[in-house]
């Protein structure tokens, strides 16, 4: 009998033991779990907010606040961007495809997918996301080319943490004034369809625009669709030497809309077939007291049908410390391709019916050493125009990425360019505003166009406040536009300067800008008018 009383009283803990034991036993990686053929179970969504009070660099009140203020992401629209569902099979690719869409999300911050439990063949996964600070009040300024810019603005990028984005601004450029108001939310209906508006105001005239879109937003994705509509009334320059020397009214209506299909990811290739409808309107007049260029462009309507053919190739790199400071960032490595072909036809409206192409493809090289090579180019043309001469615009582009340790990196990059049209607008412009930093705004004008760009960069770790990255930049550029139907400068050679740079990230901000603040240095000078030093104060997405 005692025997029997210590066994009955051993079962319970000797049974608990082994489901302890069995417990705490790791979980497969999601490899693994690929692997064994896995089943996805439970998925749990956790939405944390901006600051992670639980560490102790982040407890004080300017965080609580930050917190406090901040409506977290809704768990639901999390979910619409699962490219998994329960009872589908693990696939480690569609996670890490997941989590890539996810990081390009301007609202989240963080995203981790884990498995958290396995059973029987079936696998339960924790999706944990970490926002970020998603609404934008302040002043904006800028200066480049020796010229300022600036405005107000006051953006909302996740309203309620539903995934909505407001926005009203009002701002001041080389180009116009004028107030601008967007509205717009990226996951509606099924989760994929993007409805966007927007209607600005200025002091030349105005613009409008709306679309309703559902993308090829990842590489399986069997179908998309869309329709927009836009139109501008506004002021066109003609610059020369930095100097506006013509201008005109242009007035455009647009308005397009297509279907497309796709097979879905094959052998690692997706290939994408799309057919649509396109309509665009210019007209031009002078301007009452503005200077009047030598001649107007031609006033005409392009409509008809268009064929497009997409492929991707699935190849990206996680990678850090390349255009943002201390963040992770993907590089597309794949080949990326799309062509496009449409005819304008006088049975749509047309008042002429020339051919359109435009083709673009992309590719990067990895290079021993860690290194990156990303490859543009890019090519447009119009044929066959019985009111002008044929368009073609044609453009390429090579950046390297050389790290030097885990915090410094060398980049070159080259880029050239080459257009012919009737329309003087339509040429290229060059100076501190777009890759020449130590030169005026939109100094060198012509038909062709080089630029080289060399940075030795650092990304350091100072994190103040624990929303900043700071990070800084010695560079050099040396560019060159020449050719066209009027002289640009008596600067017409190589341009060159040299400079230094600071470069701090918004980290913990959806808007993500980079404020760059350099200094530069005019190299090659035969005009007395440019002054020996450039202050630029800008924002870019990149380093």
């Amino acid at each position: 009998m005692p025997s029997f009383i210590l066994k009955t009283r051993l079962a319970p803990w000797l049974a608990s033991l082994i489901v302890a034991a069995a417990q705490a036993q790791p979980i497969p990686s999601l490899t693994e779990l690929e692997a064994a053929g896995a089943v996805i179970g439970e998925i749990v969504v956790e939405t944390h907010n901006i600051f992670d009070l639980d560490d102790p660099h982040e407890r004080s009140f300017l965080y609580r606040a930050a917190n406090a203020l901040h409506i977290k992401t809704r768990p639901w629209l999390i979910r619409r961007s699962l490219l998994f569902k329960t009872g589908d099979r693990v696939s480690l690719r569609l996670i890490e495809e997941t989590e890539r869409l996810m990081r390009a999300n301007s609202t989240v911050y963080d995203v981790e997918i884990r498995p958290t439990r396995y059973h029987d063949g079936v696998v339960d996964l924790e999706v944990r996301t970490r926002d970020t600070w998603t609404l934008q009040p302040g002043l904006r300024v800028r200066r480049a080319g020796g010229k300022n810019s600036g405005g107000f603005a006051l953006k909302e990028s996740n309203l309620a943490g539903t995934g909505t984005a407001f926005g009203l601004e009002r701002s001041s450029t080389v180009d116009r004034t004028g107030t601008v108001l967007q509205l717009s939310n990226d996951h509606l209906f099924d989760g994929w369809t993007r409805i966007a508006g927007e209607r600005s105001t200025f002091d030349d005239g105005a613009s409008a625009s709306l679309s309703v879109t559902r993308p090829f937003y990842a590489l399986d994705t069997r179908r998309a669709g869309g329709a927009s509509a836009a139109r501008f009334d506004r002021i066109d320059s003609i610059y020369s030497a930095g100097n506006v020397v013509g201008q005109y009214r242009h007035r455009q209506e647009t308005a397009d809309v297509f279907g497309g299909w796709s097979r879905g990811l094959i052998g690692g290739w997706t290939q994408r077939y799309s057919v649509g409808l396109s309509h665009q309107t210019d007209s031009y007049e002078f301007e009452a007291g503005r200077p009047a260029p030598a001649e107007l462009p031609v006033e005409r309507t392009l409509a008809g049908p268009f064929v497009r053919y997409e492929a991707l190739e699935d190849d990206f790199v996680l990678l850090r410390n390349r255009e943002r400071i201390q963040r992770p960032e993907y590089f597309a490595m794949g080949f990326q391709s799309s062509v496009q072909l449409g005819r304008s036809l006088a049975a749509f409206g047309s008042t002429d019916q020339p051919w359109q192409l435009s083709a673009s493809l992309s590719k990067g090289l990895r290079v021993p050493g860690g290194h990156e090579l990303l490859t543009q180019a890019a090519y447009s043309a119009q044929y066959g125009s019985s009111a002008t001469s044929d368009t073609r615009a044609l453009g390429s582009s090579v950046r390297y990425y050389a790290p030097q340790g885990p915090n410094m990196l060398l980049l070159v990059a080259a880029s050239a360019d080459g257009v012919k049209s009737p329309n003087a607008a339509d040429y290229l412009l060059l100076g501190g505003d777009n890759g020449l930093r130590g030169y005026p705004l939109r100094y060198q004008r012509g038909a062709q166009r080089a630029l080289l760009n060399v940075e030795e960069r650092v990304y350091t770790d100072w994190y103040p406040l624990r929303i900043f990255r700071v990070g800084g930049a010695v560079f050099y550029d040396l560019g060159r536009a020449w050719g066209g139907p009027l002289a640009t400068t008596d600067n017409t050679g190589w341009l060159s300067n040299a400079g230094v740079g600071l470069r701090i990230l918004s980290a913990r901000a959806s808007f993500g800008s980079v404020l760059h603040i350099d200094f530069a240095f005019p190299l090659h000078n035969t005009d007395p008018a440019i002054k020996p030093a450039q202050f630029l104060v800008t924002t870019s997405k990149t380093f």
